[in-house]
């Protein structure tokens, strides 16, 4: 969606996307709205209490019933499993996408890893094709005036022109930039907390095929599992740069995270869009 400041100023149901790598600042920004009157879609949340919530279970059930006690539970219905997420603490999705290698140290098969990526990667889509039913859900059911989705690090990677159009139709999509600083800290983050990640398979097939000719293994049994993601974090980070910058030149406006860092109120955000509107 193309908009003029004013035009913007003048909008009285704004609807926004929010892009960017994960720890940029939309989730905070986000929750920071959502206090007022808008609406909050995290395409996270979505995804995992909608989209994967069967394949989430069914991943916990199998590890549940490798422990004869809880295989005998569940078995006779005695107990059950269900998700709990929250959009402050969306572990059950991370867990169930997993990190790729030695399966002593909790990683999984390359088949499997791919099976889970792929899931992903369907429920991301269809999670983002209902923001605009969520729009009018949150106009019409729960009264909010304004509505924002807080979309995940891996948009840029659907490779969907028809989901990136609906939002780009219903909404007005706002890229957040990391600064040359932001990216260092970012990626320091990642090294030291590594997290399972989603990679689009032409990249992963790439980057799995450099990493294991430069630590010589044979197989992927042989990866740890967070030193790989440790090592291919920077390189996914710099790839995605041009794929948030294409979809930006096409349909969006973009900001930075140090801009987004002196945005304390709503009405900070809002002069900070029409500033990026103007430019």
């Amino acid at each position: 969606m193309r908009l003029s400041a004013e035009e913007f100023r003048k909008w009285r149901h704004k609807s926004i996307t929010l892009l960017g790598m994960s720890g940029v600042g939309k989730t905070r920004l986000s929750a920071m709205l959502r206090k007022g009157n808008w609406f909050h879609y995290s395409g996270d949340y979505r995804i995992g209490s909608r989209y994967l919530d069967e394949p989430i279970l069914d991943n916990i059930k199998q590890q549940a019933m490798q422990v004869p006690f809880l295989r005998d539970l569940l078995r006779t219905d005695s107990i059950y499993i269900a998700n709990n997420l929250t959009f402050d603490d969306l572990s059950p999705v991370s867990s169930f996408l997993g990190k790729l290698g030695n399966p002593e140290q909790g990683g999984l098969s390359l088949p499997e890893f791919k099976r889970r990526q792929a899931l992903h990667h369907q429920a991301e889509i269809a999670a983002m094709r209902d923001v605009p039913a969520f729009i009018r859900k949150a106009h019409q059911i729960y009264g909010y005036s304004h509505f924002i989705n807080d979309a995940g690090g891996s948009v840029c990677e659907l490779d969907d022109d028809k989901t990136l159009q609906a939002l780009a139709e219903h909404t007005l999509i706002l890229y957040i930039k990391a600064t040359e600083q932001d990216e260092k800290e970012l990626i320091r983050r990642a090294e030291i907390a590594p997290k399972p990640l989603y990679y689009r398979e032409a990249f992963l097939d790439a980057q799995l095929s450099e990493y294991m000719a430069l630590q010589r293994l044979n197989y992927v049994a042989q990866i740890d599992p967070d030193d790989f993601v440790r090592w291919v974090f920077p390189r996914l980070f710099y790839s995605r740069i041009p794929r948030y910058q294409t979809i930006v030149e096409q349909y969006g406006y973009t900001i930075t995270t140090t801009d987004l860092a002196r945005v304390e109120t709503e009405q900070d955000f809002l002069a900070l869009v029409e500033q990026a509107l103007e430019t």
